[in-house]
Parts: structure tokens; sequence; C-alpha cells
């Protein structure tokens, strides 16, 4: 093994150490170093889908409590043989029920989407506890 360095070659059969080889590695390498570097842009349209997927919980919340409702009455009338009376109760109940079930989500979103702004400072929650 006496000349190891004049005798290798690469799997092409090329000598090692080419000019090729050392330039398509230097532009990989700047390739990688460039992927590192820069984070992936976001997309305006995702912004737009959260807000889309909010108002389809929304809109889901709300249908759940009435289907809810709807299906309980009919099944308590059809129980007591009570015409449409506790289905139009159960109903109500149920759109009542869908109803708050839809604040508590806006609120969950509103309370997170002010949660940065309040730890900017304390003006919102000093109005707050002085009972305004």
């Amino acid at each position: 093994m006496s000349g190891e360095a004049a005798g290798e070659t690469d799997n092409a059969g090329n000598p090692a150490g080419t000019g090729a080889d050392s330039a398509r590695l230097q532009a990989l390498e700047a390739k990688i170093a460039a992927a590192k570097r820069s984070p992936p842009a976001r997309a305006h349209n995702e912004e737009h889908y959260s807000q889309a997927q909010l108002a389809w919980r929304m809109v889901t919340e709300l249908v759940a409590g009435l289907l809810i409702g709807l299906l309980i009455g009919m099944g308590l009338d059809a129980l007591f043989g009570t015409a449409p009376i506790l289905m139009v109760v159960f109903i109500g109940f149920g759109l009542a029920a869908g109803i708050r079930v839809m604040l508590r989500t806006a609120d969950e979103v509103g309370k997170r989407a002010s949660a940065p702004g309040a730890e900017d400072g304390d003006a919102p929650q000093s109005a707050e506890g002085k009972g305004n």
C-alpha cells in the first residue's frame, strides 16, 4: 500500500478528490447551511384556516346541542306519550346548552388572544380590579 493516495478512486472509477466532487460537496454544504439559517415561511392561509376551524367548532357545538335535545325530547315524548311538548322543551334546553358552550369557546379564544398583551402591562388587570 505504498501509493495509497495516488491509487484511490471513487465508485465511478474517477480519481478521488477531483474538482467535480469537491464542487458538488461544497454546493451541498451551502444548501444545508441555507436551509438551517432560514426558518420556513408561514403561509398566510394558515391563519385563516385556524379561524375556519374555530368557526366549524362553534357550529358543531351548537348543532350537537340541538340534536341531543331533540333526541332526548323525542325519546321522552315516546316514553310518556306526550306529543311534541317535551321535544320542544328539550330542543330549547339543547339550544341553550349549545349557545353556552359556544360562548365558553369564544371566551377561551379571547383569553388566548389577549394573553400576550396582558404580559406587557397591567392596565387591563387594574381596570378590572377597580370595578369598571
